[in-house]
Parts: C-alpha cells; sequence; structure tokens
C-alpha cells in the first residue's frame, strides 16, 4: 500500500484575516479526519513574504496539528533551518516531540529564495555555513549533555523522547546537501527523483563511516484532487492549481531541481502537464495500482474552496483508501 500524504500549505491568494483563519481552522478538522481514517501522513512546508499567506510557521502548524489528532505523522518539507536560532530550533522540535510521541518528521533544507534570507537578517552567501551550524547544533543538543556553542557551553533541556533524537532529514538537490548528510550521519532526502545523487550519497557515507539512508521521490511526483466530475473542478477550480504551479514556477531558479516543477502558463497545459491531477477515485485507485510509493492529496491547493477540499477529502478517504487497504 502507498503511504497516503494530506498536504497543506494554506495559500489563499484572495485572503482575508477571517477567511484565512476559517482556512486554517479547517485544515485542523481535516487532520483530524484524516488521523481517524487511518491516512499516513501530514505533510506542510515554509515559505516567507508571500502575498497569499504561504505557510510560514511549519512547526507552530505542526504542533496544532499534533495536538488535534493522535496517530498520524506531521511532515515539515522542509523547513529552511539556516533561518532559525538554532538552539531555540532545538528547544522547539524537542517540545513538538515529546507533546506528539516522535510523530514529527523534519526535512531540514536551505531554501531556494535570497529574499526570504534578506527579510530574514541572514548572509545567503553563508546559507552552507548557517546549515552546517544548524545541523550540527541540533545534533548536540539532543544529546541533552553540555556542549560548546559560539564560544560559550550551553545545554539544552528538556531531552526529546525519541532516541538517538527527532526524526531529521536532509533535503536538497546538490551535492553539497548530500555531503552534509553524509558527514553527519543522517539520513538524505533529495528534491527530486536523482538517482545519481543518492548514489554520490552512499559514496560520501562510506568515505566518512557513516550510517543513514535516502528517501528517493518517485520519479513521477503528481499533486491530486479526487472528484467525481473532474471536468468540472478544472473549469470551476482550475485556477488555483495554476496559481500555485506559477508561484513555485517564478520561486524556482533554473536549473533547481524539485519534484514538483510546471511549466504550463494556463489551465489547460497545467492538465496536459499531469503535475497537479485532478482524478476520479478509481482513477486514484489506478494510479496506486501502477506502484506509485505515495498518493499526495493536495485538498486547499491554491486557495481552493474549503468545501472543495473537505469533498476531495472525503472522497478519497471513503472510496479510495478502503481499496488500497484491500
Amino acid at each position: 500500500m502507498p503511504v497516503t500524504v494530506v498536504r497543506l500549505n494554506l495559500v489563499d491568494p484572495a485572503a482575508t484575516p477571517g477567511s484565512l483563519s476559517g482556512r486554517y481552522r479547517a485544515a485542523l478538522e481535516m487532520a483530524a479526519y484524516a488521523d481517524e481514517r487511518g491516512i499516513s501522513t501530514v505533510q506542510t512546508e515554509e515559505h516567507h513574504g508571500s502575498t497569499d499567506g504561504w505557510l510560514p510557521a511549519p512547526l507552530v502548524f505542526a504542533g496544532a496539528v499534533l495536538g488535534a489528532t493522535r496517530r498520524i505523522t506531521v511532515t515539515v518539507s522542509a523547513l529552511i533551518a539556516p533561518l532559525y536560532d538554532p538552539l531555540r530550533l532545538a528547544e522547539d522540535i524537542a517540545v513538538l516531540d515529546l507533546v506528539s510521541g516522535g510523530r514529527l518528521v523534519t526535512v531540514a533544507g536551505i531554501g531556494y529564495r535570497p529574499e526570504e534570507y534578506a527579510a530574514h537578517g541572514r548572509d545567503w552567501a553563508r546559507r552552507g555555513a548557517l546549515q552546517d551550524e544548524a545541523l550540527e547544533t541540533l545534533l548536540a543538543a539532543w544529546t541533552g549533555e553540555p556542549f560548546g556553542y559560539r564560544g560559550r557551553t550551553v545545554r539544552v533541556t528538556p531531552r526529546p523522547s525519541t532516541r538517538p533524537h527527532p526524526p531529521l532529514l536532509v533535503g536538497g538537490g546538490s551535492r553539497a546537501a548530500a555531503r552534509r548528510a553524509a558527514r553527519l550521519g543522517l539520513p538524505f532526502f533529495p528534491s527530486a527523483h536523482l538517482p545519481e545523487l543518492e548514489a554520490y550519497y552512499h559514496a560520501r557515507r562510506a568515505e566518512y563511516g557513516t550510517e543513514g539512508w535516502c528517501l528517493m521521490p518517485p520519479e513521477t511526483t503528481a499533486l491530486l484532487h479526487v472528484a467525481e466530475d473532474p471536468d468540472r473542478v478544472w473549469a470551476e477550480y482550475g485556477r488555483h492549481l495554476l496559481h500555485e504551479a506559477r508561484t513555485y514556477a517564478s520561486w524556482q531558479p533554473e536549473g533547481q531541481r524539485s519534484a514538483v516543477r510546471s511549466r504550463a502558463q494556463d489551465t489547460a497545459a497545467l492538465r496536459e502537464e499531469g503535475v497537479y491531477r485532478v482524478v476520479t477515485p478509481e482513477e486514484c485507485v489506478a494510479l496506486a495500482s501502477q506502484g506509485l510509493t505515495s498518493l499526495v492529496l493536495h485538498p486547499l491547493c491554491g486557495g481552493m474552496p474549503v468545501e472543495e477540499g473537505r469533498r476531495s477529502l472525503r472522497l478519497f478517504a471513503e472510496r479510495v483508501l478502503p481499496r488500497l487497504k484491500d
């Protein structure tokens, strides 16, 4: 059975403060419903300064989801680690690990938007060094022992419950990211299906003498919306899917390797491209039978109306998930 994921990034280009608050509350209700129905994962991410309200505080949102659920895993993919104070980040993740019983998975990325670094007073040219410091600090802090940090001795308490530390992966699409993961003995999560980068990671692990594994994205990643009438959804709501696709495309520099990358300029091209798909329940089951390792449902994509998002999630839970289990 593939991993089942509900992706929530809370984008809404037409939001008002009141409507956005309702969208956040609805997202928590969806997460609780997904948990009750046996969906594997809620996934969220981090971006800053977006005019459409893209989620900037994934750990806060993750904490709310963890509090509203009992079993489901919450994955932050990715957290832009260099934008955080490393000690405070270690404390926040430790508390979330304790609260959730180890259900938070953090993928630490380096980011790809210089303006996010500028907004937070971080030096884009030093992003590699900042990422090294952040990851090294997390691993030292979570031992519960004193350690050296910026010329002084510090200790972070309480210690997380998960041993040896909360789930932490290094994300990225570069050799530098793969080397960093290998050197620190952390799992590696490539930003796209990059077998050559996985081989490089394992080769560097062998040199460093570290343990680790690679979570490779599938060759084809599709963001799904389930509907009984896909033509209706594309006609009425395709603009929301296109909004997210175009926003991502505007952010990603040339050569950026990403599992979700669209070149579509209109909804017709987006539908033909297949990165964002609106499928019937039966078509969704068929996708799983084709060997996909994960099904990623994106019910609130690009400002999708909440009721349409709920309808998609219900169809997935009631008419797709039972057949996957069978």
